[in-house]
């Protein structure tokens, strides 16, 4: 996926040994092919539906440190297909669960879900990790469910076992390389791309936009800090400051300012609903375990047209790369 292939490359250049568990990259255009991540990691194609495949996978990789982003991640897909949704992001994680429970290696486990994991009620400040957890739709309920599964394993299993287990809720993140279908910057692309007009159908729906660094340098800092220690094991809110959290309108015209196009057009189209207003608290993360953003919206839209004009000129692993580096020797947040 697109936030996995931007993790394992950052691993990749770390020099780790990275094993990759994953449906087969759907699509003429992903990332994972883009960037030839296949040549440098160990590479296995499977469900993680799956149970018996999936443990096969973990006995041949013997992993100590496990990132679990596998999901059904597109809201609207998660109307269409409530059932695989849930099969997907809640036995998904069950069966991760599962395996890392059994593996008798892994020391440090972290599950990724989303921001939408709460009860949504409208507020306008940030939700907090003891809040509610109760997605409305299939997508959020199911990522609701999939922390709970989580909660459970270590209560019953993963605190005897002395792995440490966290779990991420990581608000919107944008970047290069994003080709899913119904997310804005994708569309924004593909739009810019073919000279057509970029529909918005909830223009007012306000976001914690992140570039996709953003959050993997949260993930990575979390699977580090409670490797060494597990005191810093728990539940973390992932997402950019309070002035970044912004419309859907915002992120079209600072994407057309930094790109030149497509033109906008607002068309409610009566679909199934979304949440309207929805941001995060991250003081816990950031007292914690001292993290902090450092690309502000502005940065993050200039680093995904960056990158996907570098795409089109045939240069997207050196962007992609270029990038990362940036990313981790800026100290400075812009």
């Amino acid at each position: 996926g697109f936030k996995g292939s931007w993790l394992t490359k950052i691993l990749i250049m770390a020099g780790a040994e990275v094993y990759g568990y994953s449906l087969p990259p759907e699509g003429e255009e992903n990332l994972f092919d883009i960037s030839k991540i296949d040549e440098s990691i160990k590479s296995f194609y499977g469900d993680i539906r799956d149970y018996e495949s999936l443990k096969k996978f973990f006995e041949d990789a013997k992993p100590e440190i496990v990132f679990h982003l596998a999901a059904q991640p597109i809201v609207r897909d998660s109307y269409e297909r409530p059932r695989y949704t849930y099969e997907t992001n809640v036995m998904g994680t069950v069966n991760v669960c599962e395996c890392v429970r059994e593996s008798g290696t892994v020391r440090s486990f972290l599950n990724v879900t989303t921001d939408k994991v709460y009860q949504n009620n409208e507020w306008e400040w940030g939700y907090r990790e003891d809040e509610k957890l109760d997605g409305y739709d299939p997508y959020s309920n199911s990522k609701s469910c999939s922390e709970l599964v989580t909660h459970s394993y270590i209560n019953s299993f993963f605190r005897d076992l002395g792995i440490a287990t966290s779990t991420a809720r990581a608000g919107n993140v944008i970047g290069g390389g994003d080709f899913a279908r119904d997310r804005i910057v994708p569309d924004l692309v593909r739009a810019a791309r073919s000279g057509q007009k970029i529909t918005l159908r909830n223009p007012d729906s306000t976001r914690p936009y992140q570039h996709v660094l953003e959050a993997l340098s949260a993930y990575l800092l979390i699977g580090k800090r409670q490797y060494e220690d597990h005191k810093f094991a728990g539940f973390y809110n992932v997402g950019p400051n309070d002035t970044d959290a912004v419309t859907t309108l915002k992120i079209a015209k600072l994407f057309q300012e930094k790109y030149g196009k497509p033109e906008i057009e607002i068309k409610p189209d009566g679909g199934p609903h979304e949440a309207n207003y929805l941001k995060l608290d991250c003081s816990k993360i950031k007292s914690k375990l001292g993290w902090a953003p450092k690309w502000d919206i502005d940065m993050a839209i200039e680093k995904t047209a960056e990158w996907t004009y570098g795409y089109l000129e045939g240069h997207a692993i050196e962007i992609m790369e270029k990038e990362i580096v940036e990313y981790f020797n800026d100290r400075q947040r812009r």
